[in-house]
């Protein structure tokens, strides 16, 4: 069966759209605020990837939000660009409706919650207002677009009547995509399958609207529980890059992606997304956000086809399919692990960049390519890996301060000093601090030229690659009146790797601060 959709037209039942919001509720995890020019290279890699919506953000919760989800609008083509809007908020559909307007195609997604805990305590509503809310904010959404969702914020855990009543409710409004969010990751895949294959059946119209499913991850079934979703009838997942989000996260759109192109048999269905591109908005996500995933990250974690054992690697020797259920380059890795060398020229390293999936503009890469020399004459190998922690440094877009140089002197008899050079809105800051071991030394100079009040909530040191001579990588988490980042550095010098985390969050605690911050948002 087929259905008519104001955005996507004629769409058939093994169509799956792929609705991202990294840029809503991915946003929403502690530490992961981005600025307009990183929300809108996000959104430009996102509509190149292939992502049929991408969820730009909440207008109504700030001046920023307002600005970047209009920006987006006005600028990324391909995608349908949405704007998150509360049922009954009383400015919510006519901002989000403003910020849309400059959109190739545009949608409002309105919500309000409808489970008896959300309705008791956090509304303080009874089910019959909360009826009369959704007709009213869908009706409002439609005099903007024709493209309206609605979402049963805490759905799975709302009564399978009254959800019905108000999946009906949202449908006679013109809402035109239905969503029920697993908000706080409790369902289980039954329990979604369940819910979905319900209203298809009970619900007069269901048959004339796109379901969705908005899974968290917090018992870990995110994935799980979306997939089990399109066995019941939902055909839009709503999913995040990296698996990002409030809590534990959401369902990771490379992982659904790379289920549904690699399990046909059981989950018959396509999508629009180019699966070899994966691997480079992941990397960019997390060079934007500072925010590695972990090395056994389902698709883009480095170990995701890595094989140690030796029974593995002479099995994958002989047949890859003995032990790789998908090809590396279907995701984007390259089967090359070692990078360039000292003899290296500018030309052959921006190439590797590009194989890596970097597109950086001249300074940058004159300064990652100063940084690469300066390496390769230090360490004996240079890997992919060392490549991508230190061009991560260059490529930031936070830079109100920026580390020139850093020298330490430190032993066992003596304080440890560190003077160290910074470049602060353009001007040249030197500063001298001494302190209880070298980080603690340059931490303090850095706090003395640029005063501030942030606590230093985590300092950890990892290496990127192996050996010695390693490239270390340091990740610092500030916390300053209720607000945490976390900030990430590298290179071969602890120290100085130490300083450039410790920057990169200073950098990032700065655009939150001259950010509006956003009331408790929605799953």
């Amino acid at each position: 069966m087929a259905i008519d959709h104001p955005s996507f037209g004629r769409i058939d039942d093994n169509r799956v759209i792929i609705f991202d919001t990294t840029l809503r509720d991915g946003e929403q995890s502690p530490g992961f605020s981005m600025n307009l020019d990183e929300k809108l290279r996000m959104a430009q890699a996102l509509a190149d990837l292939g992502a049929d919506v991408i969820e730009a953000g909440f207008p109504v919760a700030s001046k920023g939000d307002f600005e970047s989800v209009s920006e987006i609008a006005r600028v990324v083509r391909g995608s349908v660009v949405c704007a998150l809007a509360r049922s009954g908020g009383k400015n919510d559909i006519t901002a989000a409706g403003q910020a849309i307007a400059g959109a190739e195609r545009g949608r409002i997604h309105n919500f309000i919650s409808t489970s008896p805990l959300h309705m008791k305590y956090k509304l303080r509503m009874e089910p019959e207002t909360v009826l009369e809310i959704i007709t009213a904010g869908n009706v409002a959404a439609r005099n903007f677009t024709a493209d309206v969702e609605w979402s049963a914020e805490d759905g799975s855990r709302t009564e399978p009547d009254f959800l019905c009543r108000c999946v009906e409710a949202a449908i006679k409004a013109g809402a035109t995509t239905i969503n029920i969010p697993d908000t706080v990751g409790y369902a289980t895949p039954e329990d979604m399958e369940r819910i979905f294959s319900m209203l298809k059946e009970r619900v007069p119209g269901a048959d004339t609207v796109i379901f969705s499913a908005h899974n968290h991850n917090d018992l870990g079934l995110a994935v799980a529980n979306t997939l089990a979703s399109l066995r019941g009838g939902a055909r839009q997942i709503e999913c995040t890059i990296n698996g990002i989000g409030e809590r534990a996260g959401n369902a990771a759109l490379e992982e659904i992606v790379m289920a549904l192109r690699t399990r046909q048999d059981q989950i018959p269905y396509t999508n629009g997304v180019q699966s070899e591109k994966l691997l480079k908005v992941s990397r960019m996500l997390s060079t934007i956000t500072g925010f590695d995933v972990q090395p056994n990250k389902a698709i883009v974690g480095r170990n995701a086809f890595a094989h140690e054992s030796g029974i593995h690697q002479d099995g994958v020797l002989k047949n890859a399919a003995t032990y790789e259920i998908m090809t590396p380059e279907s995701v984007g890795w390259s089967k090359s692990s070692l990078v360039l060398g000292k003899h290296s020229g500018r030309a052959a390293f921006r190439d590797k960049l590009t194989a890596l999936g970097y597109t950086i503009g001249d300074n940058q890469l004159n300064d990652a390519f100063e940084r690469f020399k300066d390496l390769a004459d230090r360490k004996k190998v240079v890997y992919d890996d060392d490549i991508v922690a230190l061009v991560d440094d260059e490529v930031r877009d936070h830079a109100r301060i920026r580390f020139l140089a850093l020298d330490v002197s430190a032993g066992s008899r003596r304080p440890a000093e560190a003077t160290l050079e910074l470049e602060i809105d353009g001007e040249l800051v030197e500063a001298t601090a001494t302190g209880n071991g070298p980080v603690d030394a340059a931490f303090n100079a850095i706090r003395s030229a640029f005063p501030h009040e942030a606590r230093l909530a985590l300092y950890s040191v990892g290496a990127v690659t192996e050996g010695t001579d390693a490239q270390a990588r340091t990740t610092v988490r500030l916390e300053e009146d209720g607000k945490m980042v976390d900030g990430q550095g590298a290179d071969a010098d602890t120290v100085v790797s130490a300083v450039r985390a410790y920057v990169h969050g200073l950098n990032k605690l700065l655009v939150k601060r001259a950010r509006s911050e956003p009331e408790a948002l929605p799953a």
